[in-house]
Protein backbone atom coordinates (compact mmCIF):
# COMPACT_ATOMS: atom_id res chain seq x y z
CA UNK A 1 0.00 0.00 0.00
CA UNK A 2 1.36 3.41 -0.92
CA UNK A 3 2.16 6.00 1.78
CA UNK A 4 -0.62 8.32 0.59
CA UNK A 5 -3.29 5.67 1.21
CA UNK A 6 -1.87 4.84 4.63
CA UNK A 7 -1.86 8.56 5.46
CA UNK A 8 -5.52 8.92 4.40
CA UNK A 9 -6.58 5.91 6.49
CA UNK A 10 -4.64 7.24 9.46
CA UNK A 11 -6.13 10.72 9.10
CA UNK A 12 -9.71 9.42 8.89
CA UNK A 13 -9.20 7.13 11.86
CA UNK A 14 -7.57 9.99 13.76
CA UNK A 15 -10.61 12.21 13.17
CA UNK A 16 -13.12 9.57 14.28
CA UNK A 17 -11.08 8.49 17.29
CA UNK A 18 -10.30 12.10 18.09
CA UNK A 19 -14.00 12.92 18.33
CA UNK A 20 -14.51 9.90 20.57
CA UNK A 21 -11.53 10.89 22.74
CA UNK A 22 -12.80 14.46 23.03
CA UNK A 23 -16.19 13.16 24.19
CA UNK A 24 -14.42 10.88 26.66
CA UNK A 25 -12.35 13.70 28.17
CA UNK A 26 -15.28 16.14 28.18
CA UNK A 27 -17.69 13.91 30.10
CA UNK A 28 -14.86 12.59 32.27
CA UNK A 29 -14.05 16.12 33.40
CA UNK A 30 -17.69 16.85 34.25
CA UNK A 31 -18.43 13.47 35.87
CA UNK A 32 -15.44 12.45 37.95
CA UNK A 33 -16.77 10.74 41.07
CA UNK A 34 -16.13 7.15 42.13
CA UNK A 35 -19.68 6.20 41.12
CA UNK A 36 -19.18 7.82 37.71
CA UNK A 37 -16.08 5.68 37.24
CA UNK A 38 -17.76 2.42 38.26
CA UNK A 39 -21.35 2.70 37.01
CA UNK A 40 -21.72 5.90 35.01
CA UNK A 41 -23.25 7.74 37.94
CA UNK A 42 -26.33 5.48 37.60
CA UNK A 43 -27.83 8.16 35.39
CA UNK A 44 -26.92 7.35 31.77
CA UNK A 45 -29.72 8.07 29.26
CA UNK A 46 -31.41 5.07 27.73
CA UNK A 47 -30.13 5.77 24.20
CA UNK A 48 -26.55 5.98 25.46
CA UNK A 49 -26.91 2.66 27.31
CA UNK A 50 -28.40 1.00 24.21
CA UNK A 51 -25.54 2.06 21.96
CA UNK A 52 -22.87 1.20 24.52
CA UNK A 53 -24.43 -2.28 24.90
CA UNK A 54 -24.23 -2.68 21.11
CA UNK A 55 -20.73 -1.20 20.77
CA UNK A 56 -19.50 -3.45 23.57
CA UNK A 57 -20.97 -6.61 22.03
CA UNK A 58 -19.76 -5.94 18.48
CA UNK A 59 -15.98 -6.05 18.34
CA UNK A 60 -13.20 -7.71 16.41
CA UNK A 61 -15.07 -11.01 16.39
CA UNK A 62 -17.79 -9.60 14.14
CA UNK A 63 -15.20 -7.94 11.91
CA UNK A 64 -13.08 -11.03 11.36
CA UNK A 65 -14.64 -14.25 12.61
CA UNK A 66 -18.28 -13.46 11.78
CA UNK A 67 -17.54 -12.27 8.25
CA UNK A 68 -15.57 -15.49 7.88
CA UNK A 69 -18.55 -17.51 9.12
CA UNK A 70 -20.76 -15.81 6.55
CA UNK A 71 -18.14 -16.55 3.89
CA UNK A 72 -17.92 -20.26 4.78
CA UNK A 73 -21.42 -21.11 6.02
CA UNK A 74 -23.91 -18.45 4.92
CA UNK A 75 -26.95 -18.12 7.18
CA UNK A 76 -25.20 -20.03 9.97
CA UNK A 77 -23.62 -16.74 11.00
CA UNK A 78 -26.92 -15.71 12.56
CA UNK A 79 -26.67 -18.40 15.25
CA UNK A 80 -23.86 -16.47 16.86
CA UNK A 81 -25.85 -13.23 17.00
CA UNK A 82 -29.00 -15.05 18.10
CA UNK A 83 -27.15 -16.56 21.06
CA UNK A 84 -25.86 -13.15 22.10
CA UNK A 85 -29.38 -11.74 21.79
CA UNK A 86 -30.80 -14.66 23.83
CA UNK A 87 -28.40 -13.83 26.65
CA UNK A 88 -29.29 -10.13 26.49
CA UNK A 89 -33.02 -10.88 26.60
CA UNK A 90 -32.61 -13.11 29.66
CA UNK A 91 -30.70 -10.32 31.41
CA UNK A 92 -33.59 -8.01 30.48
CA UNK A 93 -35.97 -10.24 32.48
CA UNK A 94 -33.98 -9.44 35.64
CA UNK A 95 -33.14 -5.84 34.69
CA UNK A 96 -35.48 -4.18 37.17
CA UNK A 97 -34.21 -6.33 40.09
CA UNK A 98 -30.62 -5.65 39.08
CA UNK A 99 -31.09 -1.89 38.73
CA UNK A 100 -32.90 -1.56 42.07
CA UNK A 101 -30.07 -3.42 43.80
CA UNK A 102 -27.62 -0.54 43.15
CA UNK A 103 -24.87 -3.05 42.39
CA UNK A 104 -21.55 -2.02 40.88
CA UNK A 105 -20.18 -5.40 39.76
CA UNK A 106 -21.24 -9.05 39.53
CA UNK A 107 -19.47 -9.91 42.83
CA UNK A 108 -21.85 -7.42 44.48
CA UNK A 109 -24.73 -9.59 43.23
CA UNK A 110 -23.18 -12.68 44.82
CA UNK A 111 -22.78 -10.83 48.12
CA UNK A 112 -26.48 -9.96 48.00
CA UNK A 113 -27.46 -13.56 47.22
CA UNK A 114 -25.09 -15.53 49.44
CA UNK A 115 -23.84 -13.10 52.07
CA UNK A 116 -20.51 -11.33 52.45
CA UNK A 117 -17.61 -13.78 52.38
CA UNK A 118 -14.03 -12.89 51.48
CA UNK A 119 -13.31 -16.15 49.66
CA UNK A 120 -16.55 -16.00 47.68
CA UNK A 121 -15.90 -12.40 46.70
CA UNK A 122 -12.37 -13.23 45.53
CA UNK A 123 -13.30 -16.33 43.50
CA UNK A 124 -16.21 -14.59 41.79
CA UNK A 125 -14.12 -11.51 40.99
CA UNK A 126 -11.39 -13.62 39.37
CA UNK A 127 -13.96 -15.61 37.37
CA UNK A 128 -15.66 -12.40 36.23
CA UNK A 129 -12.34 -10.90 35.10
CA UNK A 130 -11.65 -13.83 32.74
CA UNK A 131 -14.09 -12.81 29.99
CA UNK A 132 -13.38 -9.06 29.67
CA UNK A 133 -9.64 -9.74 29.94
CA UNK A 134 -10.00 -12.33 27.17
CA UNK A 135 -11.95 -9.77 25.14
CA UNK A 136 -9.22 -7.20 25.70
CA UNK A 137 -6.45 -9.46 24.43
CA UNK A 138 -8.65 -10.64 21.55
CA UNK A 139 -9.37 -7.11 20.35
CA UNK A 140 -5.66 -6.28 20.35
CA UNK A 141 -5.01 -9.37 18.22
CA UNK A 142 -7.94 -8.63 15.88
CA UNK A 143 -6.76 -5.07 15.30
CA UNK A 144 -3.17 -6.10 14.60
CA UNK A 145 -4.26 -8.95 12.31
CA UNK A 146 -6.42 -6.71 10.15
CA UNK A 147 -4.18 -3.68 9.86
CA UNK A 148 -0.93 -5.60 9.55
CA UNK A 149 -2.22 -7.17 6.33
CA UNK A 150 -3.48 -3.85 4.95
CA UNK A 151 -0.61 -1.54 5.92
CA UNK A 152 2.35 -3.90 6.16
CA UNK A 153 3.14 -2.57 9.65
CA UNK A 154 4.50 -5.33 11.94
CA UNK A 155 2.18 -7.02 14.42
CA UNK A 156 3.82 -5.84 17.67
CA UNK A 157 3.80 -2.06 17.03
CA UNK A 158 0.13 -2.23 16.11
CA UNK A 159 -0.77 -3.95 19.40
CA UNK A 160 1.22 -1.35 21.33
CA UNK A 161 -0.58 1.44 19.45
CA UNK A 162 -3.98 -0.14 20.16
CA UNK A 163 -3.14 -0.43 23.85
CA UNK A 164 -2.23 3.26 24.08
CA UNK A 165 -5.35 4.34 22.18
CA UNK A 166 -7.57 2.26 24.48
CA UNK A 167 -6.29 4.13 27.51
CA UNK A 168 -7.60 7.42 26.11
CA UNK A 169 -11.18 6.20 26.46
CA UNK A 170 -10.97 4.82 30.00
CA UNK A 171 -8.62 7.07 31.97
CA UNK A 172 -10.73 10.28 31.85
CA UNK A 173 -13.87 8.99 33.59
CA UNK A 174 -14.15 5.20 33.66
CA UNK A 175 -17.54 3.87 32.58
CA UNK A 176 -19.02 7.33 32.06
CA UNK A 177 -16.43 8.31 29.46
CA UNK A 178 -16.48 4.83 27.89
CA UNK A 179 -20.29 4.84 27.56
CA UNK A 180 -20.56 8.28 25.97
CA UNK A 181 -17.73 7.64 23.51
CA UNK A 182 -19.38 4.27 22.75
CA UNK A 183 -22.57 6.14 21.89
CA UNK A 184 -20.73 8.11 19.21
CA UNK A 185 -18.88 5.02 17.99
CA UNK A 186 -22.09 2.98 17.94
CA UNK A 187 -23.92 5.49 15.74
CA UNK A 188 -20.92 5.68 13.42
CA UNK A 189 -20.62 1.88 13.28
CA UNK A 190 -24.27 1.32 12.34
CA UNK A 191 -24.10 3.89 9.53
CA UNK A 192 -20.79 2.74 8.06
CA UNK A 193 -21.68 -0.96 8.30
CA UNK A 194 -24.70 -0.33 6.07
CA UNK A 195 -22.53 1.55 3.54
CA UNK A 196 -19.88 -1.20 3.49
CA UNK A 197 -22.42 -4.00 3.15
CA UNK A 198 -24.09 -2.27 0.19
CA UNK A 199 -20.71 -1.68 -1.45
CA UNK A 200 -19.71 -5.33 -0.97
CA UNK A 201 -22.88 -6.55 -2.68
CA UNK A 202 -22.48 -4.07 -5.55
CA UNK A 203 -18.80 -5.03 -6.00
CA UNK A 204 -19.87 -8.63 -6.48
CA UNK A 205 -22.17 -7.53 -9.29
CA UNK A 206 -25.36 -7.03 -7.30
CA UNK A 207 -27.43 -9.40 -5.20
CA UNK A 208 -28.48 -11.46 -8.22
CA UNK A 209 -24.84 -12.20 -9.06
CA UNK A 210 -24.09 -13.10 -5.44
CA UNK A 211 -26.95 -15.62 -5.41
CA UNK A 212 -25.79 -16.97 -8.76
CA UNK A 213 -22.18 -17.55 -7.71
CA UNK A 214 -22.65 -18.73 -4.12
CA UNK A 215 -23.99 -22.25 -3.33
CA UNK A 216 -27.78 -22.31 -3.01
CA UNK A 217 -27.77 -23.80 0.47
CA UNK A 218 -26.09 -20.63 1.82
CA UNK A 219 -29.46 -18.87 1.50
CA UNK A 220 -32.10 -21.57 1.92
CA UNK A 221 -33.91 -22.50 5.11
CA UNK A 222 -33.20 -24.56 7.09
CA UNK A 223 -30.12 -25.80 5.20
CA UNK A 224 -28.30 -22.49 5.50
CA UNK A 225 -28.61 -22.57 9.28
CA UNK A 226 -27.01 -26.01 9.50
CA UNK A 227 -23.93 -25.56 7.30
CA UNK A 228 -21.64 -24.83 10.25
CA UNK A 229 -22.46 -28.29 11.64
CA UNK A 230 -24.31 -29.30 14.79
CA UNK A 231 -21.11 -29.58 16.82
CA UNK A 232 -19.99 -26.05 16.00
CA UNK A 233 -23.43 -24.60 16.72
CA UNK A 234 -23.56 -26.38 20.09
CA UNK A 235 -20.12 -25.00 20.85
CA UNK A 236 -21.33 -21.48 20.08
CA UNK A 237 -24.41 -21.97 22.26
CA UNK A 238 -22.51 -23.10 25.33
CA UNK A 239 -19.81 -20.50 24.80
CA UNK A 240 -22.04 -17.51 24.04
CA UNK A 241 -25.32 -17.83 25.99
CA UNK A 242 -23.82 -18.62 29.41
CA UNK A 243 -20.91 -16.31 28.59
CA UNK A 244 -23.27 -13.42 27.86
CA UNK A 245 -25.23 -14.13 31.03
CA UNK A 246 -22.07 -13.92 33.13
CA UNK A 247 -20.41 -11.08 31.22
CA UNK A 248 -20.09 -8.13 33.57
CA UNK A 249 -19.93 -5.60 30.73
CA UNK A 250 -23.65 -6.01 30.04
CA UNK A 251 -24.58 -5.84 33.74
CA UNK A 252 -22.60 -2.67 34.37
CA UNK A 253 -24.69 -0.91 31.75
CA UNK A 254 -27.85 -2.09 33.48
CA UNK A 255 -26.50 -0.70 36.75
CA UNK A 256 -25.68 2.58 34.97
CA UNK A 257 -29.21 3.11 33.62
CA UNK A 258 -31.54 5.71 35.08
CA UNK A 259 -34.20 3.09 35.85
CA UNK A 260 -35.05 -0.57 35.46
CA UNK A 261 -37.38 0.30 32.59
CA UNK A 262 -34.61 2.15 30.77
CA UNK A 263 -32.24 -0.77 31.36
CA UNK A 264 -34.69 -3.25 29.85
CA UNK A 265 -35.46 -1.04 26.84
CA UNK A 266 -31.76 -0.47 26.18
CA UNK A 267 -31.18 -4.22 26.12
CA UNK A 268 -33.98 -4.68 23.59
CA UNK A 269 -32.56 -1.95 21.35
CA UNK A 270 -29.03 -3.30 21.77
CA UNK A 271 -30.27 -6.76 20.74
CA UNK A 272 -31.80 -5.32 17.55
CA UNK A 273 -28.49 -3.64 16.68
CA UNK A 274 -26.57 -6.86 17.35
CA UNK A 275 -28.78 -8.59 14.78
CA UNK A 276 -27.98 -5.76 12.34
CA UNK A 277 -24.32 -6.62 12.88
CA UNK A 278 -25.17 -10.20 11.88
CA UNK A 279 -26.79 -8.93 8.68
CA UNK A 280 -23.62 -6.93 7.97
CA UNK A 281 -21.42 -10.01 8.47
CA UNK A 282 -23.69 -12.17 6.30
CA UNK A 283 -23.90 -9.79 3.33
CA UNK A 284 -20.19 -9.08 3.33
CA UNK A 285 -19.30 -12.74 3.84
CA UNK A 286 -21.39 -14.06 0.94
CA UNK A 287 -20.33 -11.15 -1.30
CA UNK A 288 -16.68 -11.99 -0.69
CA UNK A 289 -17.52 -15.64 -1.41
CA UNK A 290 -18.98 -14.58 -4.76
CA UNK A 291 -15.88 -12.55 -5.61
CA UNK A 292 -13.25 -14.99 -4.32
CA UNK A 293 -14.48 -18.53 -3.62
CA UNK A 294 -10.96 -20.01 -3.49
CA UNK A 295 -10.19 -19.40 0.21
CA UNK A 296 -12.50 -22.19 1.36
CA UNK A 297 -13.67 -22.93 4.91
CA UNK A 298 -10.13 -23.19 6.27
CA UNK A 299 -9.30 -19.70 5.03
CA UNK A 300 -12.47 -18.03 6.23
CA UNK A 301 -10.67 -15.76 8.73
CA UNK A 302 -8.74 -14.29 5.79
CA UNK A 303 -11.95 -13.11 4.09
CA UNK A 304 -12.26 -9.76 5.88
CA UNK A 305 -8.59 -8.95 5.34
CA UNK A 306 -8.81 -9.83 1.64
CA UNK A 307 -11.86 -7.58 1.21
CA UNK A 308 -9.89 -4.66 2.67
CA UNK A 309 -7.45 -4.96 -0.22
CA UNK A 310 -10.26 -4.69 -2.80
CA UNK A 311 -12.05 -1.49 -1.76
CA UNK A 312 -11.28 1.98 -3.17
CA UNK A 313 -9.15 4.37 -1.16
CA UNK A 314 -12.02 6.56 0.06
CA UNK A 315 -13.96 3.58 1.38
CA UNK A 316 -10.83 1.98 2.79
CA UNK A 317 -10.32 5.13 4.85
CA UNK A 318 -13.88 4.92 6.20
CA UNK A 319 -13.55 1.17 6.69
CA UNK A 320 -10.31 1.67 8.61
CA UNK A 321 -11.98 4.21 10.89
CA UNK A 322 -14.94 1.83 11.30
CA UNK A 323 -12.63 -1.01 12.33
CA UNK A 324 -10.80 1.23 14.79
CA UNK A 325 -14.05 2.49 16.34
CA UNK A 326 -15.45 -1.01 16.65
CA UNK A 327 -12.37 -2.43 18.33
CA UNK A 328 -11.71 0.57 20.58
CA UNK A 329 -15.30 0.55 21.87
CA UNK A 330 -14.88 -3.05 23.01
CA UNK A 331 -11.37 -2.69 24.44
CA UNK A 332 -12.40 0.34 26.48
CA UNK A 333 -15.38 -1.47 27.96
CA UNK A 334 -13.39 -4.61 28.73
CA UNK A 335 -10.54 -2.66 30.29
CA UNK A 336 -12.81 -0.64 32.56
CA UNK A 337 -14.63 -3.79 33.69
CA UNK A 338 -11.43 -5.60 34.67
CA UNK A 339 -10.21 -2.61 36.67
CA UNK A 340 -13.59 -2.28 38.43
CA UNK A 341 -13.25 -5.84 39.74
CA UNK A 342 -9.65 -5.40 40.79
CA UNK A 343 -10.31 -2.18 42.71
CA UNK A 344 -13.90 -2.60 43.89
CA UNK A 345 -13.89 -6.32 44.70
CA UNK A 346 -10.46 -7.91 45.09
CA UNK A 347 -8.90 -4.89 46.75
CA UNK A 348 -11.99 -4.41 48.92
CA UNK A 349 -11.89 -8.04 50.05
CA UNK A 350 -8.35 -7.85 51.41
CA UNK A 351 -7.72 -4.20 52.30
CA UNK A 352 -9.90 -2.70 55.02
CA UNK A 353 -8.34 0.75 54.88
CA UNK A 354 -10.80 3.35 53.64
CA UNK A 355 -9.81 5.59 50.74
CA UNK A 356 -11.42 8.74 49.45
CA UNK A 357 -13.19 8.80 46.10
CA UNK A 358 -10.34 10.79 44.60
CA UNK A 359 -7.76 8.26 45.83
CA UNK A 360 -9.83 5.37 44.45
CA UNK A 361 -10.04 6.99 41.01
CA UNK A 362 -6.27 7.64 40.98
CA UNK A 363 -5.60 4.03 41.93
CA UNK A 364 -8.03 2.86 39.25
CA UNK A 365 -6.18 4.85 36.61
CA UNK A 366 -2.83 3.36 37.52
CA UNK A 367 -4.41 -0.10 37.55
CA UNK A 368 -5.86 0.60 34.07
CA UNK A 369 -2.37 1.26 32.72
CA UNK A 370 -1.04 -1.94 34.32
CA UNK A 371 -3.84 -4.17 33.01
CA UNK A 372 -3.42 -2.72 29.51
CA UNK A 373 0.29 -3.49 29.54
CA UNK A 374 -0.25 -7.09 30.67
CA UNK A 375 -2.95 -7.71 28.04
CA UNK A 376 -0.78 -6.24 25.29
CA UNK A 377 2.20 -8.42 26.24
CA UNK A 378 0.03 -11.56 26.29
CA UNK A 379 -1.52 -10.65 22.92
CA UNK A 380 1.98 -10.32 21.43
CA UNK A 381 3.25 -13.58 22.93
CA UNK A 382 0.08 -15.61 22.31
CA UNK A 383 -1.84 -14.09 19.38
CA UNK A 384 -4.54 -16.75 18.96
CA UNK A 385 -7.73 -14.74 19.14
CA UNK A 386 -10.35 -17.48 18.97
CA UNK A 387 -8.68 -19.61 21.66
CA UNK A 388 -8.68 -16.61 24.01
CA UNK A 389 -12.43 -16.19 23.68
CA UNK A 390 -13.46 -19.83 23.83
CA UNK A 391 -11.38 -20.56 26.93
CA UNK A 392 -12.37 -17.46 28.91
CA UNK A 393 -16.08 -17.86 28.14
CA UNK A 394 -16.01 -21.55 29.03
CA UNK A 395 -14.28 -21.28 32.40
CA UNK A 396 -16.08 -18.15 33.52
CA UNK A 397 -19.49 -19.56 32.62
CA UNK A 398 -18.73 -22.91 34.29
CA UNK A 399 -17.96 -21.13 37.54
CA UNK A 400 -20.58 -18.38 37.56
CA UNK A 401 -23.64 -19.22 35.45
CA UNK A 402 -25.49 -21.66 37.70
CA UNK A 403 -24.97 -20.03 41.12
CA UNK A 404 -25.77 -16.57 39.78
CA UNK A 405 -28.85 -17.34 37.67
CA UNK A 406 -30.41 -19.86 40.04
CA UNK A 407 -29.58 -17.58 42.95
CA UNK A 408 -31.37 -14.62 41.34
CA UNK A 409 -34.42 -16.78 40.52
CA UNK A 410 -34.62 -18.15 44.07
CA UNK A 411 -34.00 -14.74 45.62
CA UNK A 412 -37.75 -14.07 45.46
CA UNK A 413 -38.26 -16.50 48.34
CA UNK A 414 -35.00 -17.92 49.66
CA UNK A 415 -31.48 -17.16 50.72
CA UNK A 416 -29.12 -19.93 49.63
CA UNK A 417 -26.27 -20.87 52.01
CA UNK A 418 -22.86 -19.83 50.73
CA UNK A 419 -21.66 -23.44 50.81
CA UNK A 420 -24.00 -24.17 47.88
CA UNK A 421 -22.33 -21.50 45.79
CA UNK A 422 -18.86 -22.81 46.65
CA UNK A 423 -19.85 -26.36 45.70
CA UNK A 424 -21.31 -25.31 42.33
CA UNK A 425 -18.35 -23.09 41.44
CA UNK A 426 -15.70 -25.62 42.46
CA UNK A 427 -17.29 -28.59 40.68
CA UNK A 428 -18.00 -26.44 37.60
CA UNK A 429 -14.35 -25.40 37.40
CA UNK A 430 -13.10 -28.97 37.80
CA UNK A 431 -15.60 -30.36 35.27
CA UNK A 432 -14.62 -27.76 32.69
CA UNK A 433 -10.90 -28.23 33.31
CA UNK A 434 -10.99 -32.03 33.10
CA UNK A 435 -13.01 -31.98 29.88
CA UNK A 436 -10.62 -29.38 28.43
CA UNK A 437 -7.58 -31.49 29.22
CA UNK A 438 -9.22 -34.61 27.80
CA UNK A 439 -9.96 -32.81 24.52
CA UNK A 440 -13.58 -33.94 24.43
CA UNK A 441 -15.51 -33.58 21.19
CA UNK A 442 -18.39 -32.04 23.14
CA UNK A 443 -17.48 -28.45 24.12
CA UNK A 444 -15.82 -28.49 27.52
CA UNK A 445 -18.05 -25.64 28.75
CA UNK A 446 -20.97 -28.11 28.60
CA UNK A 447 -19.29 -30.39 31.13
CA UNK A 448 -18.50 -27.50 33.43
CA UNK A 449 -22.02 -26.04 33.42
CA UNK A 450 -23.76 -29.41 33.79
CA UNK A 451 -21.41 -30.43 36.60
CA UNK A 452 -22.05 -27.10 38.33
CA UNK A 453 -25.83 -27.56 38.08
CA UNK A 454 -25.69 -31.09 39.52
CA UNK A 455 -23.45 -29.92 42.35
CA UNK A 456 -25.82 -27.03 43.09
CA UNK A 457 -28.82 -29.36 43.44
CA UNK A 458 -26.93 -31.82 45.64
CA UNK A 459 -25.51 -29.03 47.80
CA UNK A 460 -28.99 -27.56 48.35
CA UNK A 461 -30.13 -30.95 49.62
CA UNK A 462 -27.29 -30.84 52.17
CA UNK A 463 -27.41 -27.14 53.08
CA UNK A 464 -31.08 -26.22 53.04
CA UNK A 465 -32.18 -22.86 51.63
CA UNK A 466 -33.56 -20.43 54.20
CA UNK A 467 -36.97 -18.94 53.47
CA UNK A 468 -36.89 -15.14 53.64
CA UNK A 469 -40.24 -13.35 54.07
CA UNK A 470 -40.62 -11.03 51.11
CA UNK A 471 -37.55 -12.54 49.42
CA UNK A 472 -34.27 -10.80 48.67
CA UNK A 473 -35.85 -8.15 46.49
CA UNK A 474 -33.45 -5.21 46.60
CA UNK A 475 -34.69 -2.11 48.29
CA UNK A 476 -32.58 0.74 49.53
CA UNK A 477 -28.82 0.85 49.05
CA UNK A 478 -26.64 -2.15 48.30
CA UNK A 479 -24.94 -1.78 51.65
CA UNK A 480 -28.23 -1.79 53.55
CA UNK A 481 -29.45 -4.83 51.63
CA UNK A 482 -26.17 -6.68 52.16
CA UNK A 483 -26.36 -6.10 55.89
CA UNK A 484 -29.98 -7.25 55.95
CA UNK A 485 -29.48 -10.35 53.81
CA UNK A 486 -25.92 -11.63 54.25
CA UNK A 487 -24.57 -13.00 57.48
CA UNK A 488 -21.42 -11.34 58.86
CA UNK A 489 -18.21 -12.61 57.33
CA UNK A 490 -17.15 -14.46 60.43
CA UNK A 491 -20.42 -16.41 60.53
CA UNK A 492 -20.06 -17.75 57.01
CA UNK A 493 -18.32 -21.06 56.45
Amino acid sequence: MNPGTIALISATAFIVLGIGAWISFYVGKKNNTEEDWLVGGRSLPMYVVAFTQYATAVGGGVLVAHVGIGYAWGLSVFWYELFVVAGMLIIAVFANWLRKGRFSTIPDIFVRLYGRNKTLLSVVAIAVILVPFGWLATQFVAFASLFSEVTGIPFTPLIVAMAIISLLFVLPGGLTSVAWSDFFFGVFMVGISIVIAIYAVMSAGGWGEVVERVPDDFFTMPQGLTLAGAGTIVLWFFAIVPGTLTNQLYYQRVFASRSGKDARTSLYLGAVMVMIAGVYAFFIGVSIRAMNPTMGEDGRELAAGWFLTQVPTWLLALYGAFLMATIVSTTGSALQSVVANLINDLRGAFIKEKTSGKQTITLSRWCTVGVTAVAAVLAIVYPKALEWLVATYAYSASILAVPMLVGIIMAKRFRIPVQVAFAAMGVGLVGCGVAHLMGTTIPYAVFGIVASAVAYVIAMAIWKPVRVPGGLEPDGTAEESTERVGAPEGEQA
